[in-house]
């Protein structure tokens, strides 16, 4: 059996894309297709357990991979169990020397969690899994800006729409979470490949809502809530979608003229445009590709303007990716 490949989004907030390769209790992953950490797991301590696959069990981290830097091993535990993971973990290694360009690979988390507004319709997505085995139902139920966005997105209409100082990033935090009902509900759906949706079971979800059906123009395309906003509020939700815009280029179902708007405001985050912008399925104005990534060339050689996030660290802690059997 050939390893699978599969990218999954990085969710609560949207920030990239996961690229993964797995075979049984191997997997290696990487958010830029440049550096990949590979991560090993005993799955036989569980298999005989009543919901295995909800059972969390430690990672081995097997090695880091790069083109420019080779394989770096971890640790090497002499043992029975290891031998097993050690060849779980070398397929995959070697599976990955043989594909490691064909990045990005499609998206398979068509199991999506919403946060519903108070008419019980989609608000914020909140997490996804490519498994319906995978779907948790014990997390909070709020939609997050981030780490890096209390870091580096300002919106000048802050300054109208909020009395005393507050940080960007928390007003619109409070302002989507408020859409929800004072005891929040949210509810997976399977999404087919045109968009439309299935509902399934949810956290505090009335029952009668499961099954139902839902075209795909009632979800946010860059999932968070993005109408019925008054005009300083729609601004600052547009501000946060422009700063997010070099991680939505990695999406596979843009068209070409909301593909160029994002390219246009990726450009003023040239230093993560230029890490990601190889994993882009298309580009509409290279030329402006181009410009960012010279800017971010000469931002990295000044050391001037330096974005403290690296897209190549897949054990950020935003990340919220669960490795499940």
């Amino acid at each position: 059996m050939d390893p699978l490949c599969y990218s999954q989004r990085l969710l609560n907030p949207f920030r990239g894309v996961m690229n993964v390769i797995e075979y049984e209790g191997a997997q290696a992953v990487s958010t830029d297709g440049l550096h990949w950490d590979i991560y090993v797991r005993d799955n036989e301590l569980v298999k005989d357990l009543a919901n295995s696959h909800m059972v969390q069990t430690s990672d081995i981290r097997y090695g880091s991979w790069s083109k420019a830097n080779g394989l770096r091993r971890g640790a090497i535990y002499p043992s029975e169990d290891f031998k097993l993971l050690e060849n779980q973990g070398a397929i995959v290694y070697e599976f990955l020397l043989k594909h490691c360009d064909e990045v990005p690979f499609p998206l398979k988390d068509y199991f999506e969690l919403w946060l519903l507004d108070d008419k019980q319709q989609p608000l914020a997505l909140l997490s996804s899994v490519i498994r319906k085995k995978d779907r948790e139902f014990d997390i909070p139920l709020c939609w997050r800006s981030g780490i890096i966005c209390k870091k580096s997105f300002y919106s000048s209409v802050i300054e109208v729409l909020a009395s005393e100082h507050i940080h960007p990033a928390d007003y619109i935090c409070h302002y989507i979470n408020h859409f929800a009902d004072q005891n929040p509900v949210a509810q997976w759906f399977f999404r087919d490949e045109l968009g439309d949706a299935r509902g399934m079971e949810g956290i505090n979800l009335k029952p009668e809502l499961i099954n139902r059906r839902l075209d795909q123009s009632l979800f946010p395309v860059f999932y968070i809530k993005d109408y019925g906003h008054d005009q300083p509020h729609e601004k600052l939700v547009n501000d946060f979608l422009a700063w997010q815009a070099p991680y939505f280029l990695l999406l596979h179902d843009l068209d070409d003229k909301t593909r160029s708007q994002l390219e246009h405001q990726a450009k003023q985050r040239a230093l993560i445009l230029d890490q990601l912008h190889h994993l882009y399925p298309a580009i509409i104005n290279q030329d402006i590709i181009n410009a960012a990534r010279v800017e971010a060339l000469l931002r990295q050689h000044n050391n001037s303007g330096i974005e403290t996030e690296d897209t190549s660290d897949t054990d950020y802690t935003e990340l919220n990716i669960s490795r499940t059997n």
